[in-house]
């Protein structure tokens, strides 16, 4: 069978984003050369900061492909999964307290076994904005109504958006998302 020409491309073409902030930051880098020691921190601080926390994302992932069974996922986040989906994508996205990238590799896992797109929408919109601990901060500081609304407002969005997201790729190849 012969090999199309634009499957030897796919690969090369996940390469795009990253070289254009190479070559966005070097560009920078020359035009401000004052902000040089403050980019090599900020670099130096996230590169020990992934090689920390990293591994351990990789562990879990491993993890979960290994003991989490693809009807499982399909049947909590996958398309027949309706509201129930919608409540554990959101209280997944809540538990955790780690950084935003850490949910990407995990997402991953969940659409490989089979997990509906309006749920890792949910999944990783809830990781970055409704965390338990923020919240009881929010209760503390500014307030139950604060708190309460917030949430409330949060949690209609990250659903509508879930769903918006899920519509408009419809017709795409899960493969590609």
């Amino acid at each position: 069978m012969k090999k199309d020409k634009s499957d030897n491309r796919k690969p090369l073409r996940r390469w795009v984003p990253v070289v254009a902030l190479g070559l966005m930051s070097a560009f920078l880098l020359l035009r401000f050369p004052e902000s040089q020691k403050s980019f090599n921190e900020t670099l130096q601080s996230y590169t020990m900061e992934m090689l920390t926390v990293f591994p351990a994302v990789l562990v879990l992932m491993g993890l979960l492909t290994v003991f989490i069974s693809k009807e499982f996922i399909s049947r909590h986040l996958g398309e027949g999964s309706g509201l129930r989906g919608f409540a554990v994508s959101l209280f997944l996205g809540t538990l955790p307290t780690g950084p935003l990238y850490m949910a990407f590799p995990l997402a991953a896992v969940f659409q490989r076994k089979g997990a509906r797109t309006a749920n890792l929408v949910i999944f990783l919109s809830s990781w970055a904005c409704i965390k338990l601990p923020q919240e009881l901060v929010e209760l503390r500081f500014l307030g139950s109504l604060f708190m309460l609304t917030r949430l409330s407002l949060t949690v209609v969005a990250v659903v509508a958006m879930g769903l918006i997201i899920e519509r408009l790729t419809a017709g795409a190849d899960r493969d590609s998302l």
